[in-house]
């Protein structure tokens, strides 16, 4: 699998925007890979919690309908996974518009139906306060 120390980050995905919002540390790439060939390819979204430690949930791509309430931020192209979207709800966007976000993973047990759930693993939302220059304001 992966032997990356960097954290890989998502392609910009909103009008404007030219950096990241977005990044996947080396062991959410590393599981990534896993449930990929489990499940085929994914996609996250970012509902709840408004702060560090919440959990984006993983899904089959396609699963987890989107639409006009959501914001796609960003698309990672995870080696042996292929593109990964990850969408936020707009609302839930409008608190989180300052901050980089991180997708980790840690032991316990994943929430919901998200697809890491039955490996002991979670993702989680590490977060960093970031000036996107007025982007998507």
């Amino acid at each position: 699998m992966t032997t990356s120390t960097a954290d890989l980050a998502s392609r910009p995905t909103l009008p404007g925007e030219s950096t990241s919002r977005v990044a996947l540390t080396p062991s959410a790439v590393e599981l990534l890979q896993k449930l990929t060939v489990r499940h085929g390819p994914l996609m996250f979204h970012q509902s709840g919690g408004c702060c560090d430690g919440s959990a984006p949930m993983c899904y089959p791509a396609g699963e987890f309908l989107t639409g006009d309430a959501d914001v796609l931020l960003g698309v990672f192209d995870v080696p042996g996974a292929g593109e990964i979207e990850f969408w936020m709800s707009r609302e839930q966007f409008e608190y989180w518009k300052h901050t980089k976000l991180t997708v980790d993973v840690v032991d316990g047990r994943g929430s919901g139906f998200s697809v890491e759930a039955p490996e002991g693993k979670r993702f989680l939302i590490r977060s960093t306060l970031h000036d996107f220059g007025g982007d998507a304001d």
